[in-house]
């Protein structure tokens, strides 16, 4: 068994991920504020977001690894966080729709008194969508708390026609870095 990783993310799909490579989890919430800054780059903030993540909760946990990540959508050069309402959410599917768009996610390690990045970036095609099927998409609620307005891993895999990149990263998590953090940091996986 391997020990025991604060995961600084209320994240369903980030814990079961985690659980997925044998990487047993208790949940520290992380309460940061998830403003971008003025000029910000994508790459950048979702490093920074995953860094803040984890160092916010560091002091709580004692001598415990400490994982956090953060994924966000980004399309013309433009973040895509997660949709305030469904008007936001539709807005953002329509503007996806036929696109190529990324998704990056970081991941932040802190383990033995050091900090470990990486990022993941992952490209995304969505085929045409009519409003038809964006708004039903968004009446499930499924777009309601995802960076982008959507979750590959539900209904909302029918609209990707390609990727090309992490699969798992696009879900939230990408696994190989994770499991690269881990080890470089001497946490075995199962």
């Amino acid at each position: 068994m391997s020990e025991i990783v604060m995961l600084a993310s209320q994240s369903p799909r980030r814990k079961a991920l985690l659980a997925q490579i044998g990487v047993a989890v208790e949940v520290v919430v992380a309460d940061i504020d998830e403003t971008p800054h003025a000029g910000e780059e994508a790459a950048q903030y979702v490093r920074r977001m995953a860094r803040e993540k984890a160092m916010a909760v560091v002091d709580r946990v004692g001598l415990a690894p400490v994982i956090a990540a953060d994924t966000s959508v980004i399309v013309d050069g433009d973040i895509l966080g997660k949709p305030e309402n469904r008007a936001q959410a539709r807005a953002m599917l329509t503007r996806l729709s036929g696109r190529t768009h990324q998704v990056m996610t970081a991941v932040a390690l802190y383990a033995k008194g050091q900090l470990r990045l990486s990022l993941a970036v992952t490209d995304v095609t969505f085929g045409d969508l009519n409003a038809e099927q964006i708004h039903r998409y968004v009446a499930t609620g499924d777009a309601d708390d995802k960076a982008g307005a959507y979750g590959i891993q539900g209904a909302a895999g029918k609209f990707v026609q390609h990727i090309s990149g992490s699969y798992s990263g696009v879900v939230g998590l990408p696994l190989y870095e994770t499991a690269v953090l881990l080890s470089n940091a001497g946490i075995g996986l199962e």
